[in-house]
């Protein structure tokens, strides 16, 4: 692709490192902020740079949040003694956008994938852990995806926690097998939430 400016150029190459964004959509979009006012795309660069400089992880469910006690976890209408393990930030949009859970989070970071480099002490397992040690917790709802790394990291969890007395489920497999969780639509993501099932028996059941 051949460009008459150099700015251009590096603002196409730079928006095209976006994921899905490629190099004909990226030159369309920096074509679309050229047409803009400048205060505008002011505006926009502003945004970005304080959302990447300020934004901050909550110190108890590692959700994204402007304070260090995210909105959710410091809810007093939130079950807080029912917690749901997701893997990323995005798990926890799409299940908060079902409007079906009442309780709070618990966000990995990801997932176990020996083959990509990440075992469990890169994830935030042990400050899962700690809370449920620490008392007042008791069901855990396992809600990752069911692939292999899903399940994997579900039982290496379910293994840590099985001498509490915490309650463990996993979320109904209305979620077809091999499915990213923030990819499944808010009606079939409800209910597997509601219709969730104790992980004793979704182990047996595999």
């Amino acid at each position: 692709m051949e460009f008459s400016s150099k700015l251009i150029e590096q603002a196409v190459n730079e928006m095209a490192q976006l994921p899905g964004i490629g190099k004909r959509t990226a030159l369309r979009l920096v074509l679309h902020l050229l047409k803009q006012p400048k205060e505008q795309v002011h505006f926009l660069s502003e945004a970005l740079v304080k959302m990447r400089e300020e934004i901050i992880f909550c110190k108890s469910c590692h959700n994204i949040s402007d304070v260090e006690i995210c909105e959710i976890c410091k809810n007093p209408k939130r079950n807080a003694s029912l917690i749901c393990v997701v893997e990323d930030i995005r798990d926890v949009m799409a299940i908060e956008n079902t409007r079906q859970f009442n309780g709070i989070y618990h966000v990995l970071g990801g997932k176990i994938a020996p083959i990509e480099g990440i075992g469990p002490s890169q994830l935030n397992i042990n400050s899962l852990i700690e809370k449920v040690n620490s008392g007042g917790v008791e069901e855990i709802i396992f809600a990752l995806s069911s692939t292999m790394e899903g399940d994997t990291t579900v039982f290496y969890i379910y293994k840590q926690l099985k001498d509490s007395a915490v309650k463990t489920s996993t979320i109904a497999r209305g979620i077809a097998v091999g499915d990213e969780l923030e990819y499944a639509d808010e009606i079939t993501l409800g209910r597997s939430i509601l219709q969730r099932v104790p992980y004793e028996n979704s182990v047996k059941s595999s």
